[in-house]
């Protein structure tokens, strides 16, 4: 992929490691698009996630955590490591050697756009610091990957509610369940807590 594509740009260029640190914090993950819809099997289940993004504890690592709330009501926490290699554009997720993850700006307000590729499968994830971004910058994002050969879309319903600091309720562990467990978003191997309020916390 060109270094800019459409109104979307890279955050690392092969020449520095550093991550721009205004794009560190929280993330809310709004939409995803790929060539077919097994691609995005794994989000199924999915209703809203909250990501936080910060430096990880080596040089030249960012540590994501995740915060998933799915359409049956469980919260599963998740975290990775990802490192930045040098003289690539790529980051490299720990334990996933097969897996590839670029990252895009957005001249759309509060966006940014992650392709994630690895073994038969890429795909293209939109992320917005506000949970409800402009309808604009969702429909740019779809026109884009369409023309990317990317047909099937997904748009996070968000009928769960999005809060992460309310006080826990009702809470009962159970184990949660997806189909694909080749991605960065695939929430398998967590535990859920089923919450009775709307707002929820891991």
């Amino acid at each position: 992929m060109d270094p800019v594509v459409g109104t979307y740009a890279l955050l690392i260029s092969p020449h520095s490691l550093q991550f721009p640190e205004p794009h560190l914090g929280r993330w809310y993950f709004i939409a995803g698009a790929a060539p077919t819809k097994e691609e995005l099997a794994t989000f199924d289940p999915v209703d809203n996630i909250v990501f936080n993004m910060a430096t990880g504890s080596a040089p030249n690592q960012l540590q994501l955590r995740a915060t998933i709330r799915t359409k049956n009501g469980l919260c599963v926490p998740r975290k990775w490591i990802y490192h930045l290699t040098e003289e690539s554009t790529d980051l490299r997720t720990e334990g996933r050697p097969d897996m590839k993850t670029k990252l895009f700006s957005s001249s759309c307000p509060g966006g940014i756009m992650l392709k994630e590729s690895g073994q038969g499968y890429q795909r293209f994830l939109l992320y917005n610091r506000s949970p409800h971004p402009p309808e604009k910058c969702v429909e740019e994002f779809q026109s884009l990957t369409s023309c990317l050969d990317s047909k099937a879309f997904l748009l996070t319903p968000r009928n769960q509610g999005e809060g992460v600091k309310s006080h826990r309720r009702g809470l009962g562990l159970t184990k949660s369940s997806m189909p694909d467990d080749r991605d960065s978003s695939d929430i398998t191997r967590g535990h859920g807590q089923r919450l009775t309020s709307l707002e929820w916390l891991c």
